[in-house]
């Protein structure tokens, strides 16, 4: 029998082979079957679709994909990359384009996932974990977005759902070495 001949695809443009470099993720074996973005649960308010992310670090369309929503809205639950069937971690790709947006000092496609983004950072390095009462407060007037779901509120205390006091948390001083460790390298890489 002959030798059969692997070949091996090129990255074909430098946006493709940048993300490919920094998350160690073949996107270039993604055949877009779509299993990632009906099983997103944020895919409905997104303006593209995991699908067509992946898609466009195909074809090198940096701008339209660090200038979209769809990284942003992403929540990082890992359902698109457990349900990819070329077993490509697409949350880390995603998780990456966030960085690289930043880097670029591109500002989010909307103010208000900035906000949110910030005010949830600042709960966890407080609190050692999210603090939703907290996280209401501060995003509320961050946005200024003073009574955003006000209605909810007495709903959501009376069943138990919400707590008006942050609630202890274990590890809180390795939380916070964390988080200023992140600091000093955000600050060594700007």
């Amino acid at each position: 029998m002959p030798e059969q001949s692997v070949i091996v695809l090129e990255p074909a443009n430098d946006f493709l082979s940048f993300v490919q470099s920094h998350t160690g993720e073949n996107v270039t074996s993604c055949y877009q079957c779509g299993k990632c973005t009906a099983g997103c649960p944020t895919a409905y308010a997104m303006d593209i679709t995991p699908r067509q992310v992946m898609r466009g670090i195909q074809l090198g369309l940096k701008d339209e994909i660090l200038d979209s929503s769809a990284i942003w809205l992403c929540v990082c639950c890992q359902t698109c990359s457990l349900r990819c069937p070329r077993e490509i971690d697409i949350a880390k790709v995603i998780e990456s384009l966030r960085l690289f947006s930043q880097a670029e000092g591109k500002p989010p496609a909307q103010r208000e996932i900035a906000v949110f983004h910030s005010a949830f950072l600042q709960q966890v390095r407080l609190f050692g974990r999210v603090y939703e009462f907290g996280l209401g407060i501060t995003y509320n007037l961050l946005s200024r977005h003073f009574f955003n779901n006000i209605k909810r509120l007495p709903a959501l205390l009376a069943r138990g759902k919400l707590k008006l006091l942050p609630q202890r948390t274990k590890g809180l001083a390795n939380v916070r070495r964390i988080a200023t460790r992140v600091k000093e390298l955000e600050r060594k890489s700007s």
